[in-house]
This record gives C-alpha cells, sequence and structure tokens, in this order.
C-alpha cells in the first residue's frame, strides 16, 4: 500500500538516476530510511539495525534487510527485489553487502555513493561496511536525494497541507485542556489522540512541553507537573500525515501575562512574518535567517534568541522531523518553488524567567510564501 502512484516513483528514481549519473556514480548505497520511502514507499523502524537499499545506475533498486522487515518491505513498497541477512552471533551483515554488490555487478572498479548522514548508519555498522568493501570507491553522496526531496510534488503537499490541518487540530486540543491545574501528560495526550484520531501518524520526535521554568526549553525532557494559576506553556509540535511533517510551536500563557510576555510576543511576531516574506524563490536561507537577526536584535534580544530559526520540513523518520537544509548565518541553500519550511521564533529570557515562541509552517510558491496554518498569531490566554 505505498502512498504515491507508480508513475510518481518512477519519475523520482529517474531524477535520482539523472543526479548520480551526473557526479559519475555507478549506484548508491542508501541507508537513511527517508530515502528509501521517498524512492520506493518502504516505511518501517527498522533502520534502526543494519540494511542498506543499493540503486543501480542502471537496473531496480535492492533492499538488504532482516526477515522481520521483509514482509514490511512486501506491504509498504514498491520492492520486488529484497534480500535478507540472517541474524545470529558475530554475523556480519557487511558481507552479505558484499555479496550483493558482486551479484549486482557493482563491486570491481565501480564508483558508489554512500548516505554517511543518516541515522540509518550507526559508526558501528559503517566499521562492518568499510572492513569489508575494498573494491568499490566509495564517495559520500549524503546531500543526493535530501536536496532531490527539497521541492514536493503535487502528492507531497497535499499530504503537507494535511499534516498541517492535524497541527492546527493539536493546537486547538491543548487550548481547549490548558489552565491553572491542568496535567502537562493531559495536554499531551489530548494533542496525540487529537492527531491519531484524525488519521495521522507518530511525528518524527517527541511533542515538546515545558511549563514554568521548563517552557524556556526547546527540547522534550521527561516529567511532567501541573500548571500553576500564574504560569506560561511552551509547546512545539507536528501533525503527521503518511510521515509528512507541518510542525508548529507557541508560547501559551496562563493567567494575565507578564508585559515581558507582551513585548517578546510583539518581536516574535514581527519576526515570523518578516521571515515569511522574505520565503521567496531565489532568496537563500541565510537572508531569511537575517531578517529574524535584524527584527529580533532591533528589539534588544540578541541574548535571548537563538542562532537558527527553522528548517525544511517533509517525510521524516526518528530521532527528528527535522531536514538538515536549516536557516542560520550564511546557509547558501537557494529557495525554490515548492519547498516547505518551518520558521520558529524562540525568545527564552533566564534572568527574568520569561519565554515566547511562535512558530509554523510555510509553502513556497511562485510569488512568495504560503502558511499552511489556520491559527492565530495572537497570544493565547487561558
Amino acid at each position: 500500500m505505498p502512498h504515491f502512484t507508480v508513475l510518481e516513483f518512477a519519475d523520482r528514481l529517474a531524477r535520482t538516476r539523472a543526479a548520480m549519473e551526473e557526479r559519475g556514480l555507478d549506484g548508491m548505497l542508501l541507508f537513511a530510511p527517508e530515502s528509501h520511502y521517498w524512492l520506493t514507499g518502504y516505511d518501517t523502524f527498522g533502520f534502526c539495525f543494519f540494511q542498506c537499499m543499493v540503486v543501480p545506475l542502471h537496473g531496480e533498486p535492492v533492499l538488504l534487510t532482516r526477515s522481520a522487515d521483509m514482509r514490511q518491505a512486501q506491504h509498504t513498497s514498491i520492492l520486488s527485489d529484497i534480500r535478507i541477512w540472517a541474524d545470529g552471533q558475530g554475523v556480519n551483515p557487511a558481507t552479505d553487502l558484499k555479496a550483493l554488490l558482486k551479484d549486482m555487478g557493482l563491486y570491481k572498479h565501480k564508483r558508489l555513493g554512500v548516505e554517511y548522514d543518516t541515522q540509518g548508519l550507526t559508526a558501528h555498522n559503517w566499521r562492518l561496511v568499510e572492513s569489508v568493501l575494498k573494491r568499490p570507491e566509495l564517495v559520500d553522496a549524503s546531500a543526493l536525494i535530501s536536496t532531490l526531496r527539497l521541492v514536493k510534488s503535487t502528492a507531497e503537499i497535499a499530504y503537507m497541507r494535511k499534516a498541517a490541518e492535524l497541527s492546527d487540530h493539536a493546537l486547538d486540543a491543548a487550548v481547549e485542556m490548558t489552565g491553572a491545574g491542568a496535567h502537562e501528560g493531559a495536554i499531551l495526550a489530548a494533542m496525540q489522540g487529537d492527531v491519531f484520531a484524525r488519521g495521522g501518524d507518530y511525528a518524527g520526535n517527541e511533542f515538546i512541553i515545558g511549563s514554568g521554568e521548563g517552557a524556556l526549553l526547546c527540547r522534550y525532557f521527561s516529567g511532567r507537573r501541573r500548571l500553576d494559576s500564574q504560569d506560561q506553556l511552551t509547546l512545539e509540535w507536528s501533525g503527521a500525515w503518511r510521515r509528512y511533517h507541518a510542525p508548529m510551536m507557541n508560547t501559551l500563557i496562563i493567567g494575565t501575562p507578564r508585559p515581558e510576555h507582551e513585548r517578546m510576543r510583539e518581536a516574535v511576531r514581527e519576526a515570523l512574518l518578516a521571515c515569511e516574506a522574505a520565503l521567496r524563490p531565489g532568496n537563500s536561507m541565510g537572508n531569511v535567517f537575517n531578517e529574524h537577526v535584524k527584527i529580533l536584535d532591533e528589539y534588544s534580544y540578541r541574548q535571548e534568541r537563538l542562532n537558527a530559526c527553522g528548517y525544511s520540513v517533509g517525510a521524516r523518520f526518528n530521532p527528528s522531523w527535522m531536514d538538515s537544509q536549516m536557516f542560520f548565518e550564511g546557509a547558501e541553500t537557494e529557495i525554490r518553488e515548492n519547498m516547505v519550511f518551518f520558521l520558529h521564533m524562540i525568545l527564552m529570557d533566564s534572568d527574568t524567567g520569561t519565554a515566547q515562541c511562535l512558530g509554523r509552517t510555510s509553502l513556497v510558491t511562485a510569488n512568495g510564501s504560503e502558511c499552511l496554518s489556520r491559527s492565530t498569531l495572537d497570544m493565547i490566554v487561558t
């Protein structure tokens, strides 16, 4: 049950082969679960074990995986050739990979691109591969497919719109649960439960929640508390539809906002709108980041802001829904039509214990950008 048509997968494979040919590659060793999913629909968390998809310049992709994932590949992907390496004490699956490459004519005097920069290839597993593969020339091609994935197809954009709809509904569920005495765990349950009830997926990482002093953190951490009558609640979450994400971020106020909250909210709202205005074809991600710097520094929040303000999003797997292309100083990635980005404006002041964060996902159009969220940018007070 792949979520895209055979024609779309054929187009993706053709684009991949064109990029391989341009780089003089005879084949690719794909370890990134996002690459597996994008090219064939293969959907699993089995990438935490050794598995590799071999894509030849000519011929069909072949998956090398464990027996536990064989039916997973058959059920979710268009793959017709699935090879199994057997679990066992002291087994080295890289020897099976070597045999597969020989079988495919990709071993002697061949140039193979490798996806090194991925959670699907641990340092331990790479050392196994490196110790076994001697004849092919191995080159770093980590960015080849991740770059192709930046520009979304019509079908992908439809999934991201659905993900954004799920994100909006999750915020509605959070607001309904939020108030003095509310338990953070109940808020999380309402948000994630709403996504599931509407047919969505687990996100690529945990929903982030923190109140009180924890509202100044932008990572998930273990331990829940109840909200005070005067409190602040920072949330970062994403609806996920067919593995596609549309993250959002917001800091809600319980009780009466402090003057610091009000001023910070004004700053992050202005910065977000300025960055979204700069999110247009031909601009660079670094220039968008500069708008973030300009606005927040004018508000004298240089010490309170972060050194990045968002990233590309799409289909992602654990441990993160982030793509590698980020908005930071000097980022050279050129923005193109049909790319999708999450922009977040984060202010956290440890001296006053104040947080204000605001973020949402936008689609780049021919003339600028389109916000995919319907939710308000005004401060939410409960």
